[in-house]
């Protein structure tokens, strides 16, 4: 009963975490091309704000410790598991582009424009691709 909860506390925070991770690059994209401190402007560093402090800050946590206490449960020796080792390299890579997300929201709330909007839609992607990866991980557990 433990690892299936964990199992559904880990999933949902994943869902939520990666909403804001393909949410956020669209709302740069916009406030990019938004007037400084314009209403848009303003609308948008309140909206990246909230979106990165009330929803991606705490499913980011959530995830991560129920990720790992689902590692614990089960026994898992990380340095065997070749497609665990890769799912987690995938989540550090995303969690490192949530932590490059947080920049840009500082500069942006300092009405810099860090990028190009190009940049943005490119980096959109990202998180898409690594997502694809630990998907691919997690259900075909490559290597056992």
């Amino acid at each position: 009963m433990l690892y299936l909860s964990l199992k559904v506390l880990h999933l949902l925070a994943v869902i939520s975490w990666m909403a804001g991770m393909l949410y956020m690059p669209r709302l740069f994209v916009y406030h990019h091309g938004a007037a400084v401190g314009g209403d848009a402007s303003e609308t948008f560093k309140i909206m990246e704000r909230k979106l990165a402090k009330l929803i991606m800050r705490p499913a980011l946590v959530v995830m991560w410790l129920a990720g790992l206490a689902l590692i614990w449960v089960q026994g898992h020796n990380v340095l065997t598991d070749i497609w665990l080792i890769t799912k987690l390299l995938a989540v550090v890579g995303m969690t490192s582009v949530h932590m490059m997300y947080l920049r840009f929201i500082r500069a942006f709330e300092a009405d810099e424009r860090p990028k190009t909007g190009r940049y943005f839609r490119v980096l959109n992607e990202v998180p898409t691709l690594l997502m694809i990866l630990v998907l691919i991980m997690v259900v075909f557990k490559p290597g056992l």
